[in-house]
C-alpha cells in the first residue's frame, strides 16, 4: 500500500513538473513573441519615415513632357530624357495583362500589396538554396518608381521599405489604377520606358495590336531586360516566351491548340528606333532648349513633366528658305575652295561654274597638304587618337607615324578641316523675333552652332558701330579725311598702321569712308571718336555676350563675336535706333492652354537717336548701292530698299555679310572650324563674294514668296539746302565757278521770307565744277559731293581680285590684336 501511494505521489509530482514546465515554455514564447512584436513595432516605426510619399505617383501619372512648336504650329522638339508614352489601359492589347499576371503576380487581385503567402515560400526557397522571387506586381512597381529611396540590394531594410511602400500604393490606388502605371513604367532597355515603347521598340507597333507571342515576349523580358534582349539574346528570349506561354496554358488563358499555334512562331523581334520628334531648325530648337532650361530653373517648372508647350518665332517656310540657300550656295564655295586648293596652280574664275565643272579633275585640298606638311602634323597631334597611342607606350614620333599610316583616320581628318561650314540668322527688325536660323551646313555632321555658339572675328562688318559713334558726336557724314597711309600712335607708343587693298587717292568723307570699307579712313574715324564710346556703343546695340578688347584695332574688327550678336545689333539700326533683344519663345502655356509666361512684350532701349540710325541706313545703303555690297543686287535682282555691309578678315579666314530691310535683317557667316584653313583667293575669301551669297539667294526668295513687302521704305535723311554764294576771294586759282555754301534749315526763314544764310563768308563749305564734276570741301580740301550734289564714286576693288591674300589687312603687332579686319 505504502509503494503504491508512494507511486500516485510521484506521478502527480510529475505532471505538476510538466505542467509548470509547458507554463513555463508558454510565458518564454508570449515573452518572446512580445518582445518580437513589440521589436517590429520599433522597427517599423523606426522605418517608416525612410519609406517614400506618393507625391510622385501622381507626378508619374500625370507627366507630359513640353513640347516646342514653330510659329505655325509644327513641332521641333520635346524636352524627354526618356522614350516614354502615357497610355490608358484600355489601349494594351489583353494578352498583355493577361501574360503579366499569370507570370508575375497570380493572386494580384487578392493580396494587399504584399502577399504573404508568396513571400514565405520564396524565404523557404532560398534558405534551401533554390532562390525564387516573392515581390508583388505592387512591390515591383515601388522599386521602379522609387529606385534611389528603396534599392535594389539584397537586404531586410531594402525589402520591408518596398513592402511597406507597396501597401501605401495599394492603399492608394485600385488594382486597375496600379496595373496601368505598372504597364507605363516598366524598363524596356534603349531608354525605352513603358509598355507602349517597348511595342514600338521591338515590333514596331502600338501596344494595343500586339500579339499573343509578342505580349508573352515583353512580359518574359521583364524578370532580366538585359539577360533576355530580344535583339541581343534571341535565344533566351525565346526560352523565356514560351515559357509564358506555358503559364497562360496551365492557368486556362489559352486553350491547348491556341498555344500549339503559336509555341512554334518565330520571335519576330527587332530594334526600331523611336524617330526623333520634329527635326526643323535643329540649332535653333538646341538653342531654345538651353534657354528654357535656364528659365524653367528660374521659375520653378519642370520641362520634362509639365505638359507645357512653347510657341517660339521660328517660321518654317522662312526656314525652309534659308535651309536651301545655306545648302545650294555653301556647296558651291566648297567646290571653289576644293577646286583652288587642288593644285599648285591657282585655278581661277569670277564665275562658280568653272569650279563645278573642274571639280572631278581634282583632288580636293591635296595642294594645301602637300605645301603645308606642318599644319597635317599639327592636326594629327591634336587628335584624340594620337594623344591615346603617344600615352600608350608608341611614344610622340611612333603615334604620329601610326597616325599617318592609318588611311581612314587621314581621310576623316583632312575633309573634317576642309569642310567649308556656314551660319545664318534672319529676324524681324521690329520685335526682335527670330525667324530663320541654320547653325551649319548639316546638324548630323556638324552639331557645332555657328549662330550663337561660334565667337568669330567680325571684320568690316564691325565698322558701322564707329560711324555710329561718330555720328552721335556730331561728326558730319561730309566730314573730310585725308588719303593714304595712316600712322597712329597709340598711348603706349606704339605705332598702328592700317592699310586697304587700294590705296585711296583722294580725301574721302566720312560717309564714303563707309561705303566703300576704308581702313584708313575708319581708323582716322575711331582715333577722332576714342575706343570707349565705340565699345560701349557696340556692346548697347547688341554685342552684349561677348567680350569686346578695347583697342584701337577693334575699329576693323578684330575682336570676335557671334553672328545672333551682329545681326541683332543690326537689327537695332534698322528699328531707329531702338535695342530689343533676340525673341527666340513668344509664349508659354500650360496643358490646359492657360498662359503662363510671354516674352518679347517689353519696350525697346533707345540706345542711338532716330536720326542717327536714318543717316547710318542711307549710309550702308550706298554700301549696297555702289559699295562693296553691291553684288546683291546685281546677281539676284533686289530692287527693294535695303542697306547692309560685307566683312573679311585677315588671310581670308572670315567671310561675313548682313542685310537690312525694313522688314527684315539677316546676316550670314562662312569660313572654316579651323582659322588656319581658309579660302585661297581674296576674291572669294571677301564676305562681298562668300557670305553675301547666302543671304542675297535667301532675301531673293524670300521676295519672290512674299514674305515681306518689296515696297516698304527705310525713312531718308533730311538734307538741309545748301545756301550758294560766290567765293569772297579765288583760292587755288579757282574759276568764277566757286562758290561758298552754307547749310540752312529747310524752314528756317530770314526777315525777307528766304532761307536765312549760314556761316559769314570764308567759313562755308567750298563747292567747285570742275571738268563736268562737282566737287565739295572746305579749305582742308576738295573730294566729289555725292547724292543730290556729286555724281556717286565707284566701288574700289582690289586691281587682281584673284591674286592669294596679300596681307591686305595689316594691323602689325603693334594693335594689340591677333589679326584685323578686312576692307571689306
Amino acid at each position: 500500500m505504502l509503494n503504491k501511494n508512494n507511486s500516485d505521489i510521484a506521478a502527480v509530482s510529475g505532471k505538476r513538473f510538466w505542467r509548470r514546465l509547458l507554463r513555463g515554455f508558454a510565458t518564454a514564447i508570449g515573452v518572446c513573441i512580445s518582445v518580437a512584436l513589440l521589436s517590429g513595432l520599433t522597427y517599423l516605426a523606426w522605418l517608416l519615415p525612410s519609406v517614400p510619399e506618393l507625391d510622385i505617383v501622381e507626378k508619374v501619372r500625370h507627366a507630359r513632357p513640353s513640347i516646342i512648336l514653330a510659329a505655325d504650329g509644327s513641332v521641333l522638339g520635346e524636352f524627354r530624357q526618356k522614350q516614354q508614352e502615357q497610355i490608358a489601359l484600355k489601349q494594351v492589347a489583353p494578352h498583355v495583362l493577361r501574360a503579366l499576371i499569370a507570370t508575375e503576380d497570380q493572386r494580384f487581385f487578392e493580396h494587399s500589396g504584399v502577399d504573404l503567402r508568396r513571400t514565405a515560400l520564396a524565404v523557404a526557397h532560398t534558405l534551401s538554396g533554390r532562390d525564387q522571387g516573392g515581390s508583388t506586381i505592387t512591390q515591383q512597381l515601388a522599386r521602379n518608381l522609387f529606385p534611389e529611396e528603396i534599392g535594389r540590394t539584397r537586404s531586410v531594410h531594402r525589402k520591408a521599405r518596398e513592402m511597406l511602400t507597396a501597401l501605401k500604393i495599394e492603399r492608394a490606388y485600385d488594382k486597375q489604377e496600379i496595373l496601368e502605371i505598372y504597364l507605363n513604367t516598366v524598363p524596356f532597355l534603349y531608354n525605352a520606358y513603358g509598355i507602349e515603347m517597348g511595342a514600338r521598340t521591338y515590333f514596331g507597333k502600338p501596344a494595343a495590336q500586339l500579339s499573343v507571342a509578342e505580349s508573352a515576349t515583353l512580359v518574359g523580358m521583364l524578370k532580366g531586360t538585359q539577360y533576355y534582349n530580344p535583339v541581343k539574346n534571341p535565344e533566351r528570349a525565346l526560352k523565356r516566351r514560351n515559357v509564358v506561354l506555358g503559364q497562360l496554358l496551365r492557368q486556362g488563358l489559352l486553350t491547348q491548340p491556341e498555344f500549339d499555334a503559336v509555341i512554334g512562331q518565330p520571335l519576330g523581334a527587332a530594334l526600331h528606333r523611336i524617330p526623333a520628334v520634329g527635326g526643323t531648325a535643329p540649332h535653333f530648337t538646341a538653342h531654345v532648349r538651353k534657354w528654357l532650361a535656364e528659365w524653367a530653373e528660374r521659375e520653378g517648372h519642370d520641362l520634362q513633366s509639365d505638359g507645357m508647350v512653347i510657341h517660339t518665332t521660328l517660321e518654317p517656310e522662312m526656314q525652309a528658305v534659308a535651309e536651301r540657300a545655306v545648302e545650294h550656295q555653301a556647296l558651291a564655295l566648297q567646290r571653289i575652295a576644293d577646286v583652288e586648293w587642288g593644285s599648285s596652280r591657282l585655278r581661277a574664275s569670277l564665275h562658280a561654274d568653272f569650279y563645278a565643272r573642274m571639280h572631278d579633275e581634282i583632288t580636293p585640298f591635296s595642294h594645301l597638304w602637300k605645301s603645308r606638311p606642318e599644319l597635317v602634323e599639327s592636326f594629327i597631334r591634336e587628335s584624340g587618337d594620337y594623344r591615346k597611342y603617344a600615352a600608350g607606350g608608341a611614344g610622340p614620333v611612333g603615334a604620329l607615324a601610326q597616325m599617318k599610316a592609318d588611311r581612314k583616320f587621314m581621310r576623316q581628318l583632312l575633309e573634317r578641316k576642309s569642310r567649308l561650314e556656314a551660319g545664318f540668322l534672319a529676324m524681324d527688325p521690329a520685335s526682335g523675333e527670330i525667324k530663320a536660323w541654320v547653325g551649319s551646313r548639316d546638324f548630323n555632321i556638324d552639331q557645332f552652332d555657328h549662330v550663337a555658339q561660334a565667337v568669330r572675328q567680325p571684320g568690316s562688318t564691325f565698322k558701322p558701330f564707329v560711324y555710329a559713334a561718330a555720328l552721335e558726336q556730331g561728326i558730319s557724314p561730309r566730314h573730310s579725311y585725308r588719303a593714304g597711309p595712316v600712322e597712329i600712335t597709340m598711348a603706349d607708343g606704339r605705332k598702328w598702321r592700317p592699310t586697304d587693298m587700294d590705296v585711296a587717292n583722294r580725301p574721302m568723307s566720312l560717309r564714303e569712308g563707309l561705303v566703300y570699307s576704308k581702313n584708313t579712313i575708319t581708323a582716322q574715324v575711331m582715333q577722332d571718336v576714342g575706343i570707349d564710346p565705340v565699345v560701349d556703343l557696340a556692346q548697347a546695340m547688341g554685342v552684349r555676350q561677348s567680350r569686346l578688347d578695347p583697342v584701337i584695332s577693334i575699329a576693323l574688327g578684330t575682336s570676335p563675336v557671334t553672328l545672333l550678336e551682329m545681326v541683332s545689333s543690326y537689327a537695332t539700326i534698322a528699328r531707329a535706333g531702338e535695342y530689343r533683344p533676340p525673341v527666340s519663345v513668344k509664349r508659354i502655356v500650360d496643358r490646359y492652354g492657360g498662359l503662363v509666361a510671354e516674352f518679347g512684350t517689353q519696350v525697346g532701349e533707345r540706345v542711338l537717336s532716330e536720326e542717327v540710325s536714318t543717316e547710318l541706313i542711307d549710309m550702308l545703303r550706298g554700301a549696297v548701292d555702289q559699295g562693296t555690297g553691291k553684288v546683291v543686287k546685281r546677281q539676284f535682282g533686289i530692287d527693294a530698299d535695303i542697306a547692309g555691309k560685307t566683312g573679311t578678315t585677315q588671310n581670308n579666314t572670315d567671310g561675313w555679310f548682313i542685310l537690312m530691310h525694313p522688314e527684315l535683317v539677316a546676316g550670314a557667316w562662312i569660313g572654316f572650324n579651323d582659322q588656319r584653313v581658309t579660302m585661297r583667293s581674296s576674291y572669294w575669301g571677301q564676305g562681298g563674294h562668300n557670305a553675301i551669297l547666302v543671304v542675297g539667294d535667301f532675301f531673293r526668295n524670300t521676295l519672290r514668296e512674299k514674305r515681306i513687302d518689296l515696297a516698304a521704305q527705310f525713312p531718308r535723311p533730311l538734307r538741309p539746302t545748301l545756301l550758294a554764294r560766290r567765293a569772297p576771294q579765288e583760292r587755288d586759282g579757282a574759276s568764277s565757278d566757286t562758290y561758298e555754301v552754307s547749310a540752312a534749315s529747310p524752314d528756317a526763314e530770314g526777315p525777307d521770307g528766304l532761307p536765312r544764310a549760314g556761316p559769314p563768308p570764308g567759313q562755308g563749305i567750298i563747292v567747285r565744277r570742275q571738268g563736268g564734276r562737282t566737287l565739295v570741301g572746305d579749305a582742308r580740301g576738295m573730294q566729289a559731293m555725292e547724292n543730290e550734289v556729286a555724281t556717286p564714286a565707284v566701288a574700289h576693288e582690289a586691281s587682281d581680285p584673284l591674286t592669294p591674300n596679300r596681307n591686305e589687312i595689316s594691323a602689325g603687332p603693334e594693335s594689340g590684336a591677333a589679326a584685323a579686319g578686312s576692307g571689306n
